[in-house]
């Protein structure tokens, strides 16, 4: 996910281990000095200092940038900004400092050059937290070759797409599951439909379904009743994203030198998420040392991980615990985006209902097969990430000399990708203001145009999973209800810690048997 910070520290003071040597070899070797002098010498590229934009007061930048409520309209800025200087400026908040990108050619240049070890931001809440209790980074916040080792033996446990076979029926139970309870809802409701801001029953379905496939085990999240133990799961995961925004803006060090509540809450939630993934792991090893137990069913990637032993289990617990808590906001988001717009254009909400009846048919049944049969449903999803991205951008920390819209970017500059921006460019897109999923059935060019979980690798680890969730979850929608929405109540998107809706959105759910 994209996170936003305004006090950092130069580039180099991030670097860590085998990056600090790159970023050293790169930056400051005299060999990079007489490449940066050859590349700024050339008459058709022009010096970064050039590059258009405000980076050269960054106190009063970011006084401004208060005053335009900067901090919960990030996306609305940088549009602002692109449409000023054109598809490259340069920008300093406080001591926060970018390039930023809008065109995919750009990207193209940018993610080509990323280097063996890939360094984006991170989340320092986190990375705090992670110090303060001396507990591993997981592969989110990992950099150089220790991220590179991990990243290597999760990419065949989760990304890897001989992994759905395990992941499809347990996202499908869920979904079945939670289908059901909106059923049970509706039922209590009089029997022909219900109105309501489907927020947090999303979240539930988003943990319940992420649960599920990393950790073997059902929270019991769609039953009317919670386990005391899974609610307070929720309650420290709930807690734990209200506390990291505040932080992105104040330096977590700060506010523990002065005992902020903020910081003692933030603790306390990601000591109760880290105590959730030691009983999980308990469990699991209970069920492995069990010998009466069933080797059939799937035992989730936590179990997975530790019977393949090559990751300490310290690790194993950090990785997993960070795919959780990065999967379930981001998910359920997103799948409140796209039943928005679905209920926005009925017509479409019918040419996808009749796609995927169709491929009901033609796969017999069979979700897998199911999944490669929906292209108008995948650009679906494709067309939510674009209008409503869950993270403002993509960042790279630039590993070599690169020369973008003509302009010298050195070594260990960060450079920034606006999805947002770029999602509603008349230049990149042709109507973008419209929700046209066809338009990623079209032939025309999808030249790094769509980037919603990353590129490269260090793109999204969780990406497999939760295409499969959300695919599976619309799936089931779109075979049980008709969803409407209350007429000329539009909603806009606001920046709290990824884009979120700026107001509740109350949509009408009709059983389809009963849907007039």
């Amino acid at each position: 996910m994209a996170r936003w910070t305004l006090c950092r520290r130069s580039v180099l003071l991030h670097l860590s281990g085998s990056e600090s040597r790159l970023a050293l070899r790169f930056s400051s070797s005299s060999l990079q000095r007489g490449r940066q002098a050859l590349v700024e010498s050339s008459g058709s590229v022009k010096p970064f200092s050039e590059i258009p934009g405000q980076w050269k007061n960054g106190v009063v930048n970011l006084y401004n940038f208060w005053k335009l409520d900067g901090f919960r309209n990030i996306h609305r800025v940088m549009v602002r900004n692109f449409n000023a200087f054109g598809p490259i400026y340069r920008e300093k908040i406080g001591y926060y400092e970018s390039v930023n990108i809008i065109n995919p050619e750009d990207a193209a240049v940018l993610f080509k050059a990323e280097g063996h070890y890939p360094k984006r931001l991170n989340v320092e809440a986190w990375t705090a937290y992670r110090d303060y209790r001396n507990r591993k980074y997981g592969v989110l916040l990992k950099n150089g070759e220790d991220w590179r080792s991990n990243r290597v033996i999760l990419n065949k446990e989760v990304i890897s797409p001989k992994m759905l076979d395990y992941f499809v029926p347990l996202l499908d139970e869920v979904g079945q599951d939670f289908m059901a309870r909106l059923h049970q809802k509706i039922k209590r409701n009089g029997g022909e439909k219900w109105t309501a801001d489907l927020s947090q029953e999303l979240f539930k379905y988003a943990l319940e379904s992420v649960s599920s496939v990393l950790y073997g085990k059902r929270l019991g999240l769609m039953m009317d009743y919670a386990d005391p133990e899974a609610q307070h799961f929720i309650d420290c995961i709930t807690l734990m994203f209200k506390t990291t925004s505040p932080m992105l803006y104040i330096p977590p060090a700060v506010l523990r030198r002065i005992g902020a509540k903020v910081w003692r809450d933030h603790v306390e939630a990601w000591d109760g998420i880290f105590q959730h993934a030691d009983s999980c792991i308990q469990n699991i090893y209970r069920q492995l040392q069990d010998e009466n137990r069933s080797t059939k069913k799937y035992p989730g990637v936590m179990a997975r991980l530790l019977l393949l032993d090559k990751l300490s289990i310290e690790d194993i617990k950090a990785s997993v615990t960070e795919l959780m808590a990065g999967g379930v906001d981001t998910t359920s988001i997103t799948l409140q985006w796209t039943l928005y717009e679905l209920a926005r254009h009925p017509s479409l909400q019918e040419e996808l209902r009749a796609e995927v009846a169709a491929a009901r048919a033609e796969s017999e049944g069979n979700l897998l097969h199911m999944l490669k049969r929906i292209p108008l449903l995948r650009g679906a999803l494709k067309e939510t990430l674009r209008l409503h991205p869950v993270a403002i951008s993509l960042q790279r920390y630039t590993a070599e000399d690169i020369v973008i819209q003509n302009y010298h970017i050195p070594a260990g500059t960060l450079v920034q990708l606006g999805l947002y921006a770029m999602g509603r460019d008349p230049r990149v897109f042709t109507r973008p203001e419209q929700y046209q999923p066809s338009r990623w059935l079209r032939t025309e060019t999808h030249y790094f145009r769509s980037l919603g979980f990353g590129f490269g690798p260090r793109q999204c680890l969780g990406r497999r999973i939760a295409e499969s969730e959300m695919l599976i979850f619309l799936i089931h929608m779109l075979e049980n209800f008709r969803v409407e929405k209350m007429r000329h109540v539009e909603a806009k998107s606001t920046f709290e810690l990824i884009l979120v809706p700026d107001k509740p959105i109350m949509l009408t759910l009709k059983p389809l048997h009963a849907a007039s």
